[in-house]
């Protein structure tokens, strides 16, 4: 990427993209195309202070590229519907696979190069490993319609004879960092820890409903944000194989180490609880993600991740200093 070179973001006031927005920005980059249904006051905080050219409802974003051929050379399509919870396939289907086929085909006709957000959702409960093969993708069994849908995308994807000149579909494993607080019930575990030891000086986690683990060791690949727009702008500015990547650590740790990082980084005793899963998340719930990162090791790419505890560390000083990315 040129500096100045337009760059389109969509889901841009959202969590992920407003971090890769600042990062532009502080890159230098300002020709930037803000795509987003914007109507979330909730959000409105992620773009402050954020240069960019325009703001495009996603409504209108198809019809704004086909007005404007040639004005974009870089898409990252971050926007999509993550509720986990949500178990109304056709929400999903709309926004998840619909308009990221309409985005996929606007990219192809104008030649713009596409980095979009898969999930590790896709990979359901691990039967067949976390590695980001892209001829894996029609045996996977994602646990919950937003993985279904995020697979879906993958595997129409794959199929493609007509593509943009590069495309990279990443798998987002379990992202925490500043500029999430709207997500409610979405947010990382971590927001939520510290809101809670913050108020009651305890945090309380997940009790395993599994034989195989005990509670809160559980395991789940976390990775800094920050590590995550490393990641994703490295896949545009270098462009290797077309195909889907991973984007974790590579190194699964438990809710108990998440817990404990953040008593050391508020200077407080530990005081962990524990109550029953929900029961509709229960049986779609993953007990164990980690991150195969060799295929863009193998590609590259090396800078090196935070570790949970360097991580949990920044973000901690972010929500003591109600500062946003």
């Amino acid at each position: 990427m040129q500096q100045n070179d337009t760059i389109a973001i969509t889901g841009a006031a959202g969590f992920i993209a407003s971090c890769l927005v600042a990062q532009l920005n502080k890159d230098g980059f300002s020709n930037l195309i803000l795509v987003d249904d914007f109507s979330d006051e909730k959000k409105s905080a992620n773009l402050a202070n954020k240069q960019f050219e325009a703001k495009v409802h996603r409504d209108q974003f198809i019809h704004w590229l086909k007005k404007h051929p040639g004005k974009v050379q870089h898409i990252f399509h971050l926007g999509a519907r993550t509720d986990t919870t949500e178990m109304d396939y056709e929400v999903h289907r709309i926004l998840n696979v619909e308009y990221s086929k309409d985005l996929w085909e606007i990219c192809v006709e104008q030649h713009i190069p596409l980095v979009y957000a898969s999930s590790a959702a896709t990979y359901g409960n691990g039967e067949f490993g976390y590695k980001d093969d892209n001829n894996l993708s029609e045996k996977l069994v994602p646990l919950n319609p937003y993985g279904v849908s995020k697979n879906e995308f993958d595997i129409w994807a794959l199929q493609q004879k007509k593509t943009p000149p590069h495309w990279a579909g990443v798998k987002f494993f379990n992202v925490y960092g500043p500029n999430e607080y709207h997500k409610g019930r979405m947010a990382s575990v971590i927001f939520h820890a510290y809101n809670q030891i913050k108020e009651n000086g305890a945090v309380t986690l997940f009790r395993s409903h599994h034989p195989d683990f005990k509670d809160g060791e559980q395991l789940r690949d976390f990775i800094f944000v920050q590590d995550i727009i490393n990641i994703i702008v490295w896949l545009m500015n270098h462009k290797p194989e077309n195909g889907l990547y991973n984007a974790g650590t590579g190194k699964a740790r438990t809710f108990i180490d998440l817990a404990k990082a953040i008593f050391v980084n508020l200077g407080m005793e530990e005081n962990i609880r524990f109550r029953d899963t929900p029961e509709d998340i229960r049986d779609k719930y993953q007990y164990f993600t980690e991150a195969d990162m060799q295929k863009i090791i193998n590609a590259g790419f090396d800078k090196p991740f935070l570790t949970l505890e360097e991580g949990v560390a920044n973000y901690v000083t972010y929500l003591k200093e109600g500062k946003y990315f």
